[in-house]
């Protein structure tokens, strides 16, 4: 499989999300050993880019992947996230020092590693300033025990504040054929600053694949049920997007799940999306995505599709964006 730079951290073009493996989503929780076989079978495509968070179960997520790279780690690139797990008590996003230097030792731990590659900010602290905890960070590449930072969902004048600080290799944010607010401004300093990208949800929370057709597809405790983009009758109407999707999938002997995410690399050298499964299967279909190219009118096609319906988030998902 071909490779991407995120900030001179080499990742495979393709990575594996192991958030559903563990929490929120229809099946998660449900058979370990099914999502073992799953990175497994992705490090033996190639897949090299592995991303958890502590807060995914919390903690279980961690540990799953840190058993399952057990023996492969100089095989991965581990990725996960700090800042939505307060071990001091704080109410809310905690992005302080010494929260950063509980949270570290933590994910070192579950993932039974000695560094992780690329520690990110899970979402900005408000009441930390980001120079704060980007110097808390550096500290801990100085030690080795972090070899790359990253930020998820900052905006642009908290990436500049950090990437002054100390260099940020990634930036990770939703990003899909129905998620397109990074093109107006996120992107764009990225690319400035030379700073990588890693669109996570890059199938549409599942949408994309054209397998959802309605919410009695998803398990009672699914988060999507309460979505803005599935709720209130929005799953009906963002189907438009799946039909031409599923129009360019057949012209290219593909599946939609490939189209979608051959869409998003089409979109530059510099993006790496972690589609997220447990399923061998379906980890198969996204690392064959590398050999899948498409038209320049087929591109045309997906982009000029109209924005899908409803928020991405609910109102307090939306607010712990920093924007």
């Amino acid at each position: 499989m071909r490779t991407v730079s995120l900030g001179g951290l080499d990742v495979s073009r393709i990575g594996l999300g192991a958030m559903g493996m563990s929490a929120y989503y229809t099946g998660a929780g449900q058979g370990d050993d099914e999502s073992i076989r799953t990175i497994h079978r992705a490090i033996d495509l190639g897949v090299t880019h592995l991303d958890t968070a502590e807060l995914y179960g919390p903690y279980v997520n961690e540990e799953l992947v840190g058993r399952a790279v057990k023996g492969r780690r100089d095989q991965v690139v581990l990725a996960t996230k700090f800042g939505l797990v307060s071990h001091l008590g704080r109410p809310g996003a905690d992005s302080s020092p010494a929260n950063i230097r509980l949270a570290v030792e933590g994910s070192l731990r579950r993932l039974g590693t000695d560094h992780i590659d690329l520690y990110y900010q899970h979402r900005v602290d408000p009441d930390t300033p980001i120079e704060v905890t980007v110097g808390a960070l550096a500290e801990l590449v100085a030690e080795g025990k972090v070899r790359h930072i990253g930020l998820s969902e900052a905006g642009p004048a908290t990436i500049r504040r950090a990437h002054a600080v100390h260099p940020v290799a990634a930036v990770q944010t939703e990003y899909s054929l129905w998620t397109r607010d990074p093109e107006a401004e996120i992107l764009p300093v990225l690319r400035e600053l030379g700073i990588g990208f890693v669109p996570y949800s890059p199938l549409g929370r599942g949408f994309l694949t054209g397998h959802m057709r309605s919410l009695a597809d998803l398990d009672t405790d699914d988060w999507r049920r309460t979505n803005p983009r599935f709720a209130d009758g929005n799953l009906e109407r963002n189907l438009h997007i799946v039909e031409e999707v599923r129009a360019v999938a057949a012209e290219v002997a593909a599946t939609p799940a490939q189209v979608a995410l051959a869409w998003l690399l089409a979109q530059g050298g510099d993006i790496a999306p972690i589609p997220g499964t447990k399923r061998v299967a379906r980890v198969e279909e996204n690392a064959a995505v590398d050999g899948i190219a498409l038209s320049a009118d087929q591109i045309a096609r997906l982009s000029n599709l109209a924005a899908a319906k409803g928020e991405r988030y609910d109102m307090g998902n939306m607010a712990a964006i920093d924007r």
